[in-house]
């Protein structure tokens, strides 16, 4: 029950905490061209690596662009990232642990061999390599982020879907002759929107870190467009005289993820039936 659920999540103060970052970030993200005080790239070489002050809150980076104005337009790059590559994933992870799980035999057995396959291969070390490869872009980032983070959704949906398809209302649907697309999609698939809607949340958190090391090594955002990660970069040339290059866009980055993951453990924790009083 819907009533039920909020009752546990508000009730679960480190959920709350999270989905307070998580709403914090969207609307920082959304009125960044209103509250950025600067232009994130608008050179300035007279006020070059200066500390935080009265002017500039979180000091200036190697060519004396606002250090605040680019993380707040940064945000938008992580929500950007974090959204569009866990929906690739969603999509993907949906999709394949559908029919893993409703036709089973033969289908089940090639789509979680293939699972089994890419968990092989550690999934940061093969996005640096299919990056490395293609031209480091946003888009290329989202893609690659996306294409490589569907198994656990796959492996999630399989296990709803077992279970589900031998419910009374998956039988009733079948025996009026509903056709295997509108089961699936119909009647089994919207119960098993729980456990999505956690592993999306989770995801998100993990797009996001992974834009952010990408960015960091050079291979991700490409500057002048401004990212937490790219931020980070310029602190590490600087670390000895910059020290705010890295406490901040770093403290954001830890800050955004662990609210995600507050948020998608208190979602799991009140969507869990073995937990209800």
């Amino acid at each position: 029950m819907k009533s039920d659920f909020w009752y546990r999540f508000f009730k679960n103060k480190m959920a709350v905490a999270g989905g307070i970052v998580v709403i914090a970030l969207f609307v920082v993200s959304f009125l960044a061209p209103w509250i950025a005080p600067y232009d994130p790239n608008e050179i300035d070489l007279v006020h070059v690596l200066e500390p935080p002050s009265a002017d500039h809150l979180f000091g200036t980076d190697q060519l004396g662009r606002d250090v605040l104005s680019r993380m707040i337009w940064g945000s938008r790059i992580s929500l950007k990232v974090g959204f569009v590559a866990t929906g690739i994933a969603i999509v993907i992870g949906a999709i394949l642990g559908a029919l893993a799980g409703y036709y089973g035999r033969w289908t089940d057995s090639v789509v979680m061999r293939f699972v089994d396959i890419m968990l092989c291969f550690p999934s940061f070390f093969l996005i640096l390599a299919v990056i490395a490869i293609l031209e480091p872009s946003i888009w290329n980032i989202m893609i690659v982020i996306g294409l490589t983070g569907w198994m656990g959704i796959t492996r999630l949906v399989r296990a709803d879907f077992i279970t589900l398809k031998e419910r009374d209302f998956v039988h009733a649907a079948r025996a009026i002759g509903a056709s295997d697309i509108r089961i699936i999609f119909r009647h089994i698939l919207p119960n098993a929107m729980a456990s999505m809607l956690v592993a999306a949340t989770l995801g998100v958190a993990g797009a996001i870190l992974t834009e952010s090391a990408l960015s960091f090594l050079g291979i991700g955002v490409q500057p002048p467009t401004p990212s937490w990660g790219n931020i980070l970069t310029a602190g590490k040339d600087n670390i000895d005289i910059a020290w705010w290059l890295s406490l901040y866009p770093g403290l954001a980055i830890l800050i955004t993820v662990l609210g995600y993951n507050l948020l998608g453990e208190g979602i799991r924790d009140s969507l869990d039936p073995r937990l209800r009083s």
